[in-house]
């Protein structure tokens, strides 16, 4: 049970570290078109993720997948960057909607991307462990607790700013995934493989 929470305390470690933002990032692009009237969406979302995320995980913990690194690096802030603009677009396009199921495909396949850029690290960690099902597990509601507390903060930031200071709705997604957008720029320059 020791290793357990080690690894919940590695996953929610993973998500929340500022140092490497790129998870915190794609979360709060994720979450700022929500509302806490609208919360039980975003979590389930950031669910879709988790759980792809730890697919990937253990596509490469059981050497089932490898993926090229350079790649992940790369595909990571565009995650972000094409879910910004996602945002964007439907901040003007506010009649038309993709509907939950296309933002569900497209977050798994986002949590996909972000699971391989940290299956190497797992990797090492899980080399000694005979039973991995339980850190996968361990790791999973780690990221789940930490994704949630991320959420949270981003629809209390969209209460605060929309109900109590009444900024315009549009306005808010529009600037917050703007500066998203400018933040993710420098990354993708960083990483671009070619």
């Amino acid at each position: 049970m020791q290793d357990f929470w080690f690894y919940v305390k590695l996953g929610f470690d993973h998500v929340l570290d500022l140092g490497a933002y790129d998870h915190i990032l794609f979360l709060a692009a994720l979450a700022v078109p929500f509302s806490f009237k609208k919360w039980k969406q975003v979590v389930i979302l950031a669910t879709i993720f988790t759980i792809a995320h730890c697919i990937s995980l253990a596509l490469s913990v059981y050497e089932t997948a490898t993926v090229d690194v350079g790649l992940i690096e790369f595909l990571i802030p565009v995650t972000i960057a094409l879910t910004a603009l996602f945002n964007i677009f439907r901040v003007f396009k506010e009649g038309k909607s993709t509907g939950i199921y296309f933002q569900g495909l497209a977050t798994a396949f986002f949590g996909l991307i972000h699971g391989f850029g940290f299956s190497n690290y797992f990797k090492m960690l899980m080399a000694e462990e005979e039973d991995k099902i339980g850190p996968l597990l361990g790791f999973a509601t780690g990221i789940e607790f930490s994704q949630v507390a991320i959420i949270l903060l981003v629809l209390l930031l969209a209460f605060v700013l929309q109900d109590m200071a009444k900024v315009k709705r549009r306005i808010f997604i529009g600037v917050t995934s703007i500066l998203i957008l400018i933040i993710t720029i420098p990354m993708l320059k960083d990483t671009f493989p070619y």
